[in-house]
This record gives structure tokens, C-alpha cells and sequence, in this order.
């Protein structure tokens, strides 16, 4: 394909973006004139401790950013062109808070957000969680019912920890089927990362002995179907003088004393104590790891790291968070909707300000490349084509529908060679690390010239639909430029594409122009 002109287009935005950033001017496509003014708590404590450290911050994004910006971090799915059209349309300087509202309560909302909570609580049928695949099923549904009726963040927690009963029939056992060893120790790590958001083994040794000895009374025994188990407090375990021992040595990580009723499941005295508004770990690493999520960077960082030596940047935020998440009963849709409606979340990602200190302390918005399936999503949705996610193990080999969503995909063992490449979550560990979002050479490679992306812009009905029509018209530039940006293409960009369409049209034009603009950052990143 005669690409030289194609490739002109990736570069435009970003030159535009160089220069004008260092001549301290505002960049349309991504920030507006205004200097940010606090509407809220959030931003009152974000914006002093800016002004505290002389950090200038940068400029709101436009609404073509935000509109993008809103889809991907809410639903985890780009706007479509008639979406981003209407909202840039729109005049109601509500929009912002209402395009929220609406999009916490569709449907892919749930799809998405269950996806982030199954890679921290490790749902993957295969080695080395072997969950097996009636149970990821059961577990995923559970997950993701939980989310899109809003359960209260501390009785999410609580259910799986007390949980007992059949993988199969009670999904929220498999929290102790989803972890890597049945020892205690192992068990009270998942706990202490997952929902603490911290790495015991950094613990004194003592310390955490004394939360493993909760988690040494837990029976697993097997039924007459295959791959069933039941998971039960062993009461008759814990009678025995070996199982009393055990629990004599429990201790709750912040010192404080332990009164065990006999008999009483220790699961459920941990849980009581965890989920407590006094406790020092539980709120805290929740609205961490939301913010992190949809900011790109926690308060404390890393987001599963919390520990004495490594303070948040700014405490009083992370305080303030705490507290009102707790006044709104672990509503999580309200700490939602308290972040994405402040204007620190509303950030463009041109900064402002050169000191390194910015970054930390939410001066910008970082960027930050797509998420695998977030990824190829985008690639599907914006040539309406389908891609195929399959499992050669256990027997018999499982392969998904072909309308199936990257996001919605239950099962990490469940894959595409995309994925893989893309550094989709291992979810073997729970460790923010298991997911990969660096890129690599092989990614942009992949991206330019691999006949998987090309058969996609070959067979794309959309692009046969421009085909069909008159590709040269700046409307049919304009729509391209909605559907893969969700935003107008500039003056400039509008000249240099029509003209190259119309130059190689019988070539291929216009298909140099979708491949140009999905190879381009803008595409490939969250902004």
C-alpha cells in the first residue's frame, strides 16, 4: 500500500502536540483554555498539594477526550462514531456528570469491571489456579452479578471469606480454591494482597503466622461429581488438640486481642475484624485500587504495596477517600462517581509543568496503553469484525462464540495468540503485575504489518461500506476519524487525508488511512 502519505497523518497530532506544548498553548484536540478550578474535595486536596510543591497543572482535556476517556474507563469499550458525535454536539454543561451516570449502568460496565476483580482474585480454570471450568463460570457470574447490582464493597469481601459450600453451587468458595497452595500461609497471603493490599512475606514472621492460623481449619472434601469439591470450616478439625494449638497462635495483623467463641468458624472472626470501618487496611486498599485504575497510578504506589516505608503521595486524599467511602456504606459506584466527576480525573495529558514530582502527585493524566482485550475490542469493534478466543485444555477443546468479547471472557486459560502478545493478565499470582502493558516491538509490529490486522481492514464491512459510497467526501473522513479517535479530525489532518484519499483512491486509500490511524498512539492509548 502507498503508505507515505498515511503515515504523515500519525505524525501530525503528535508534532502539533510538541510544539505547542512547549510554546504553553492550548492544544484543541486534547485540552481546553481554562485553567482547572476545584469542584470538589478531591480537587481541593489534589490542587493544594500542587500549589504546596509549585506544580502547575495541566489544563482540563477537551470533550473528545473525555468522551473516549469516559468509555474506556468506565465499560472498557470505545464510543461509537454516532456517540462521540452526539456528545461533542452537545451543549449541556451537565454532560460530563450525566454521559457518568449513564454509563455505570449499562451493561458492559459489569463485563468490565468484573474483568479487573477476576484478575486480582485469580479466575483461571488451568494451571496453576485450576479452578476448572464449571467453577470459573460459577465464580465469574457471581463476581459479575455482584458488580452490576452494586453489592457493597464489605459484603462482597465478607461472602468469600465466610463462604462454604459446593465450587459449582456456591461461587464464592473458590477464593480458597484460587490460590496457588492450600497451606495457610498461602491462604493469608491471597487475603492480605487481595483485600489489604499488602505483601505479607515482608511481615515479621510472627505476624504472619498469626493470620495464616485463621485460615488452618479449612476442609476440602470431594463429592461423586467429577471436579466438585465442598469447602467447609472443619469444626471437628479445630476440636482436636493439634487443630487448638492452631488457633491459640492466632492474631489479627494490627495487635489487636482475639476472642474465639468454641467452635466458631475463625474465617468469619477475620472477616468481622477486616471489614470494620476502624481497620487500617480495608477501605484504604480498595480506594487505592480504584484510583489507581482510573488514573493509571494509586495514591500508594504500587496499588498492591501498602506498607509503612512507602507512603501515599498525598495522605490527606487517600484519608478523605477512606472516610467517605465508609459514609457511603462501601457503595462502590459512589467512590466511581466521585472520581471520574473531579476535574483531577478530568486532566489533560499535555502537562504543564517539567518537574518530575508531577507525575506522583496526579498533575496530568498519565498515558497509558490499552489493556489487551481492551485492545482488541477496539480493533473488532471499529472494523465489525470478530476475532476467536479458544482453550485446548482441559479436553474437550473449548472454543467461544465468535461475537464474544475479549472483555467478557471469564477464563484466563481461555485465550487468543493477540492476548497473549498483548500482556493480557496471567491472573496466577493477583499481583497488578500479572498483567503487561509495556509494549514491545513485536506489538507494533504485530499492529503494522501482521495479516491478522490486515485481514481485518480487508474484510471490514465498514471500510467496504466507505468503498461502496464516495471515500473522497470529508464526511466519510470525518466518520473514520469518530470511529477510531472518537474525534473530528483537525484542519490540517482533514487536508492531508482527503487528498490522499483521493490521490490513491483505486490503491486503497482509505484503508490506508484506517491503518494509519490505528498505528497511531492517540489509537493504541488512553489519553
Amino acid at each position: 500500500m502507498k503508505r507515505s502519505l498515511a503515515v504523515v497523518l500519525v505524525l501530525v497530532a503528535t508534532t502539533a502536540v510538541d510544539e505547542r506544548a512547549e510554546a504553553g498553548s492550548p492544544i484543541s484536540a486534547f485540552e481546553g483554555d481554562a485553567d482547572p478550578v476545584a469542584h470538589g474535595r478531591i480537587d481541593e486536596l489534589v490542587l493544594g498539594r500542587l500549589k504546596q510543591l509549585g506544580i502547575t497543572p495541566a489544563r482540563v482535556c477537551s470533550d473528545s477526550v473525555f468522551v473516549r476517556r469516559a468509555y474506556l474507563d468506565v465499560i472498557g469499550t470505545l464510543p461509537t462514531a454516532e456517540e462521540a458525535a452526539q456528545f461533542l454536539k452537545n451543549s449541556d454543561p451537565d454532560k460530563r456528570r450525566k454521559l457518568i451516570d449513564r454509563l455505570l449502568e449499562r451493561e458492559e460496565f459489569a463485563d468490565y469491571w468484573a474483568m479487573k476483580w477476576c484478575d486480582l482474585l485469580r479466575v483461571k480454570s488451568e494451571f496453576p489456579i485450576k479452578l476448572w471450568p464449571n467453577a470459573v463460570q460459577a465464580y465469574h457470574h457471581w463476581i459479575r452479578t455482584s458488580i452490576r447490582e452494586n453489592m457493597p464493597y464489605d459484603r462482597f469481601v465478607r461472602e468469600m471469606l465466610t463462604g462454604s459450600g459446593s465450587n459449582f453451587r456456591d461461587p464464592q468458595v473458590n477464593f480458597y480454591r484460587a490460590v496457588q497452595s492450600r497451606e495457610p500461609q498461602a491462604i493469608a497471603q491471597a487475603v492480605a494482597l487481595s483485600f489489604m493490599g499488602v505483601r505479607p512475606e515482608s511481615w515479621p514472621q510472627e505476624r504472619w503466622s498469626g493470620m495464616s492460623a485463621f485460615y488452618s481449619q479449612i476442609a476440602y472434601k470431594p463429592t461423586i461429581e467429577w471436579k466438585e469439591e465442598i469447602v467447609l470450616f472443619d469444626l471437628e478439625k479445630a476440636r482436636s488438640p493439634a487443630g487448638m494449638e492452631s488457633l491459640r497462635a492466632a492474631a489479627f495483623p494490627d495487635t489487636t486481642p482475639v476472642r474465639l467463641a468454641p467452635g466458631e468458624d475463625p474465617r468469619r472472626a477475620f472477616a468481622d475484624w477486616l471489614i470494620s470501618p476502624k481497620n487500617p487496611w480495608f477501605t484504604r486498599n480498595v480506594v487505592n485500587r480504584v484510583w489507581f485504575w482510573l488514573l493509571g497510578r494509586g495514591i500508594v504506589h504500587s496499588a498492591d504495596d501498602i506498607r509503612p516505608d512507602n507512603p501515599p503521595a498525598n495522605p490527606e486524599l487517600l484519608a478523605f477517600l477512606e472516610q467517605d467511602l465508609i459514609a457511603a456504606r462501601y457503595d462502590l459506584k459512589h467512590l466511581y462517581r466521585q472520581i471520574l466527576n473531579s476535574t483531577t480525573y478530568q486532566l489533560s495529558c499535555v502537562p504543564r509543568s517539567d518537574d518530575p514530582r508531577g507525575e506522583a502527585n496526579f498533575a496530568h493524566c498519565p498515558l497509558r496503553r490499552l489493556e489487551a482485550e481492551v485492545l482488541i475490542d477496539a480493533l473488532c469493534q471499529i472494523t465489525g469484525t470478530t476475532e476467536q478466543y479458544s482453550s485446548i485444555i482441559p479436553e474437550p477443546y473449548t472454543f467461544m462464540p465468535e461475537d464474544q468479547r475479549a472483555v467478557a471472557l471469564a477464563d484466563a486459560s481461555i485465550t487468543s495468540p493477540f492476548l497473549e502478545k498483548f500482556g493480557r493478565s496471567s491472573r496466577d499470582t493477583g499481583l497488578e503485575s500479572d498483567r503487561n502493558n509495556r509494549p514491545t516491538a513485536a506489538q507494533r509490529l504485530h499492529l503494522l504489518n501482521s495479516s491478522h490486522v490486515r485481514r481485518k481492514m480487508e474484510t471490514s464491512p465498514k471500510l467496504r461500506a466507505l468503498l461502496g459510497s464516495d471515500p473522497k467526501k470529508p464526511e466519510n473522513i470525518v466518520e473514520i476519524y469518530l470511529t477510531i479517535l472518537s474525534r473530528m479530525p483537525t484542519e490540517e489532518e482533514l487536508q492531508i487525508a482527503g487528498t490522499h484519499v483521493k490521490e490513491t483512491w483505486a490503491d486503497g486509500g482509505p484503508r490506508d488511512l484506517f491503518w494509519a490511524l490505528i498505528n497511531s498512539p492517540e489509537f493504541c492509548y488512553r489519553h
